[in-house]
């Protein structure tokens, strides 16, 4: 075997030829394939690490100038319930049914028969969504009562999530249709303009909290308010990035406007194969949400600002598993079920190791760091202002709970596609049924003595374990076959994440990062270097060990 192990994620020959020494042999349509898949992965991962950075930005504004209060409570409830519907309907079910019959269209029946499933589908989704953002805005008070009814211990703070609710929720709208226009781009594999949309949202939302905030003030409303006028306005202009490079394919949707182009719509076999498909999805991802919803109401019956440490905590996991999690499987959704639909079983099984193996390399490392460095981290990016003491610790908290599960979290983006890639969203479901069960008993038995804090310990445990009974039932069904080198990879990887951590517990026991807080500059310098360093530590150990990076990019 090659010293590279990481080199058989090149996949330069196939199982046919029957080699074990990989980068020996010559390059062929796989080793093409990967590094397509590569580049796709890096444009995704570039715009949404821009789109986490904007994101940063944007909580860093709202936990300076609001805290961690009831009022920023409600408001993280009320824009939790058009997300709630976005991510069940959505970015959940309907992208999970849309892109595996759309990809499958295009590989067999071409491009212009596709258009019509997407004129009739993009027809049923903009009716189905008028309706639901309509129920959605009336049913405001029943929905924040749901999601959060510990808010009415202060009847401003409940009021406040009711009529922001109403301000967000027809948001679902704009973000469905963004949904179906970034699964028909990343089929077509344009992964740029729907990686590059969320930085809309945050730029909108840091303009409403940094100029539209002050001026409700001075007016005497609560400033609050800004935050749900950015919402809008960030879904209206993500929305509207979609268009022209719908219009430059030629796939621009035609939407039916009367009565018989509904039926028509409905009546299409593709469009009745995605409903059929989103009911098994609906219940997988409803599992997820309802999961939230759980952990929303605990949290809003615990002391005032639980809300808002969550998702503050939240907003800092979310960093690792969308740069790399939902980078992987953005790009790898279409390209898995082109590989299901021609019948090409060795190029969808090499396309899983290839994911899994970056998800080893980049996430254990970041797992580490949110476990170890969390309370550097939270207190350089939101340790201003109205954020106190007691917010970085209480966050930090939260945060190391989020680390836990990391691996899972953003393992599970690679392995779920591998299912769905197949249409078979039933398997998926029945093990995140059982997980939820799991995160309940997991949230009494730790929620009494961690507050807060343990019910993100539950999400991190039960998503190492969902991502392990997935990654058990593709090996099962032979679906994944891993190529030969995981055990010398893990055993490397291992080794440096171990350096690595006993680097970043050196460091983050001595620096009072809480007591520079009025040194911002001296602050956030030293977390440069930090970084800086830690990145070399890892991928310099990793280099020592003859495992070469290069070999993931090298054309």
């Amino acid at each position: 075997m090659s010293e590279d192990v990481v080199s058989k994620a090149d996949y330069c020959i196939s199982q046919k030829q029957g080699s074990s020494r990989g980068l020996t042999q010559p390059l062929g349509s796989r080793y093409t394939l990967v590094v397509s898949l590569l580049k796709s992965a890096s444009t995704v991962s570039l715009w949404t690490f821009a789109s986490r950075i904007t994101g940063l930005v944007r909580e860093l504004l709202i936990a300076s100038a609001f805290g961690a209060s009831a009022l920023t409570d409600a408001f993280n409830v009320a824009f939790r319930i058009p997300n709630l519907f976005r991510r069940l309907f959505a970015e959940g079910a309907f992208s999970q049914a849309f892109v595996p019959v759309l990809a499958a269209s295009k590989a067999q029946n071409g491009e212009e028969a596709t258009r019509q499933v997407i004129d009739h589908v993009a027809t049923l989704l903009a009716w189905s969504l008028l309706v639901l953002s309509l129920m959605g805005v009336l049913a405001a008070p029943w929905l924040v009562w749901v999601m959060a009814s510990g808010l009415q211990q202060q009847p401003e703070s409940y009021l406040a999530a009711v009529n922001m609710t109403r301000w967000m929720f027809p948001y679902i709208g704009f973000m469905s249709m963004v949904a179906l226009s970034a699964g028909i781009l990343n089929t077509w594999k344009r992964f740029a303009i729907p990686a590059a949309t969320p930085v809309l949202l945050n730029v909108s939302m840091i303009v409403a909290a940094w100029l539209l905030a002050p001026w409700l003030k001075s007016k005497g409303y609560e400033a609050i308010y800004a935050l749900p006028v950015g919402v809008m306005l960030g879904g209206v202009l993500q929305l509207t990035l979609q268009i022209p490079a719908l219009k430059k394919l030629g796939l621009l949707p035609q939407l039916g406007v009367s009565w018989k182009a509904v039926k028509n719509a409905a009546s299409d076999p593709a469009s009745r194969q995605i409903a059929s498909l989103m009911l098994p999805a609906l219940l997988g991802v409803g599992v997820a949400q309802i999961s939230l919803l759980i952990n929303t109401q605990i949290a809003s019956h615990l002391a005032p600002g639980s809300v808002s440490w969550l998702t503050y905590a939240d907003r800092l996991m979310e960093f690792p598993t969308a740069i790399l999690g939902v980078a992987l499987g953005a790009v790898l959704m279409p390209q898995l079920a082109a590989a299901r639909a021609k019948g090409d079983q060795a190029e969808y099984s090499a396309m899983l190791d290839w994911g899994l193996r970056l998800v080893v390399l980049l996430a254990l490392p970041c797992a580490a760091a949110l476990l170890i460095f969390s309370q550097p981290l939270v207190s350089v990016l939101y340790h201003y202002g109205a954020f106190t003491d007691k917010d970085v610790q209480q966050t930090t908290l939260a945060l190391s709970g989020y680390g836990v599960g990391l691996l899972g979290l953003v393992a599970i983006k690679v392995l779920a596609p591998g299912y769905y890639a197949s249409q078979d969203i039933k398997t998926p479901v029945k093990i995140a049924v059982i997980v939820l069960c799991f995160t309940q008993l997991m949230n009494v038995v730790l929620v009494p003595y961690m507050a807060h804090a343990g019910l993100a310990w539950s999400i991190g445990l039960g998503a190492l374990l969902n991502a392990a009974w997935l990654l058990v039932g593709l090996l099962r069904k032979g679906s994944f076959k891993p190529l030969p080198g995981w055990l010398l990879f893990g055993l490397k990887v291992m080794i440096a994440t171990a350096l690595l951590t006993a680097f970043l517990y050196h460091v983050a026991s001595h620096f009072d990062w809480l007591g520079m807080r009025h040194q911002v500059g001296l602050r956030l310098g030293t977390m440069t270097l930090v970084l800086a360093a830690s990145g070399v530590i890892y991928f310099g150990c990793l280099r020592l060990f003859g495992l070469r990076w290069q070999t993931f990019v090298r054309r």
